[in-house]
């Protein structure tokens, strides 16, 4: 892996993203941290397990998720960021530019916003004035109609396009290169094999030359090719996805489990990346 620095972390070896997920509707864990006493309990063994990150959203974005307003978002996240801000490296899965503003100020330090900052026409000024790291995401529609815009010649390259389209926007906003990190979007606006398709083709995308952030934690398809249709058993068929994406070059793992990510990772760093001197066995 390529020697990397990005919302000052060194990536020269993968890096795990909690999530942290403050809503009643999200589709693996909604309501179980929507009390903030609970969510920042949750933050802290997320930690403790080893997170390099974590990423805390106020809204569902599932597939068929209502919207949520920027006025109920903030105040479903900003106690617990404001609790944790000083404890971790957070990041803040939102698509409103309000709650961005608030969540840097409270002490957030990275925005992932799976629209690509293209939801609210106020969001890249924001990110662009602030100076911040930022996760674009490719995403189709909404979360209410993503599911039916899921029509590629070749869904590798109309990705790729589309998201080299969302960094070039987001550069020209005055957003800077080295801020900006990239994620596919697997399982928005993706169904089935097209998901495949698309961590197949990681290599592609880590070539853009930016962070690459891979979330394939619980998600439909690791269950529809797992076997697997209650969302919380899908850590298996999610960590082979997620150390298939890392083979490739992909910097970052966004999660639920992620004491068993983080076991896994060190496991495949050792395969991987033996130690200098070890050589083999005779």
């Amino acid at each position: 892996m390529d020697k990397l620095q990005w919302a000052g972390l060194d990536l020269s070896a993968p890096k795990v993203m909690g999530i942290l997920n403050i809503t009643p509707d999200s589709f693996s864990d909604g309501g179980k941290f929507v009390d903030a006493p609970a969510a920042i309990a949750q933050g802290r063994a997320l930690l403790a397990a080893g997170a390099d990150i974590l990423d805390i959203g106020g809204e569902s974005t599932k597939p068929g998720a209502t919207p949520v307003s920027a006025d109920e978002e903030i105040a479903r996240i900003l106690p617990v960021l404001q609790a944790l801000a000083h404890e971790a490296v957070i990041s803040v899965d939102t698509r409103h530019s309000a709650t961005m503003a608030a969540a840097l100020a409270a002490g957030a330090r990275i925005i992932n916003d799976v629209s690509g900052l293209r939801h609210d026409p106020k969001a890249a000024a924001v990110v662009a004035q602030a100076n911040c790291p930022v996760v674009l995401m490719h995403m189709r529609g909404s979360p209410m109609t993503m599911n039916c815009q899921a029509h590629y010649g070749d869904v590798a390259r109309d990705v790729m396009a589309e998201l080299v389209a969302i960094r070039d926007a987001a550069e020209a906003a005055g957003i800077k290169a080295e801020n900006i990190a990239l994620d596919p979007g697997l399982g928005f606006a993706k169904l089935g094999a097209q998901n495949l398709e698309l961590l197949r083709e990681t290599w592609a995308f880590v070539a853009l030359g930016h962070p690459l952030v891979i979330g394939v934690s619980r998600k439909r398809f690791v269950g529809e090719f797992g076997q697997e249709p209650n969302a919380g058993k899908r850590f298996p068929g999610s960590l082979v996805a997620g150390l298939y994406a890392l083979g490739q070059g992909a910097h970052i793992l966004r999660v639920h489990d992620v004491a068993q990510t983080v076991q896994g990772v060190k496991m495949w760093q050792q395969l991987t990346n033996p130690p200098a001197g070890s050589g083999k066995a005779v």
